[in-house]
């Protein structure tokens, strides 16, 4: 792409005739999260929104789909007894590559982006619909994470009771590594004492002079 030159970006925009959620309540706040929207200035028009509303729908995409669901939890945290369907899909963006030389054509790339949809309701919401929470009811999947992260604490433990310290290793009459690498050295020193002495000796031998017949 060194011939082009990045031009303007075009996104889907979603209405409420093409969110992937049916039945819609009719009165509802649309919060469009963005990668650089601040969550304390989203949370606080929400929360003032919804009081009225009594509906509200959060859409992210892309590197906002973290930020969405942060948004939707706290505020979950915050109104008690909410009902709740999460949709996810992609947003297709049509990026345009203008040409620096006049016998390229301009391009044009389609991307598609991980997109999210997380409606909250204090009124009841379809059960039967995919995606669809209860109120004060934990998602499955960060039960199943505490419940590893628990799990993993507990063996840890288990471990750290089972280590055996050194003075009772001894006591145990078993040797450690240390002791086997402290007897190797010592062996290995005492090797090379004899060594050196068999040399010194075979020098004093060949050195002594030799008697004539």
């Amino acid at each position: 792409m060194e011939n082009y030159t990045k031009g303007k970006n075009v996104e889907q925009e979603w209405t409420k005739e093409t969110v992937p959620v049916p039945n819609l309540p009719e009165n509802f706040t649309w919060m469009h999260v963005k990668g650089g929207s601040k969550m304390c200035n989203l949370l606080e028009y929400a929360l003032k929104a919804f009081k009225e509303s009594g509906a509200i729908l959060w859409t992210g995409s892309g590197p906002a789909v973290g930020k969405t669901v942060s948004c939707a939890e706290i505020m979950k945290k915050r109104c008690k007894h909410l009902h709740q369907i999460n949709k996810i899909c992609y947003t297709k963006v049509e990026e345009y590559w203008t040409p620096l030389q006049e016998d390229l054509e301009e391009l044009v790339v389609t991307r598609e982006l991980p997109t999210i949809h997380i409606l909250l309701s204090k009124e009841p919401l379809d059960k039967e619909e995919p995606g669809y929470q209860a109120p004060n009811v934990k998602n499955a999947f960060w039960s199943s994470s505490a419940s590893h992260a628990k799990r993993s604490g507990a063996l840890k433990k288990q471990r750290q009771e089972r280590r055996v310290d050194s003075h009772t290793f001894d006591e145990l009459g078993l040797r450690s590594n240390n002791n086997r690498q402290k007897k190797g050295a010592s062996g290995g020193g005492a090797r090379a004492t004899f060594h050196r002495r068999q040399n010194d000796a075979k020098q004093q031998a060949s050195a002594a002079p030799t008697s004539a017949d």
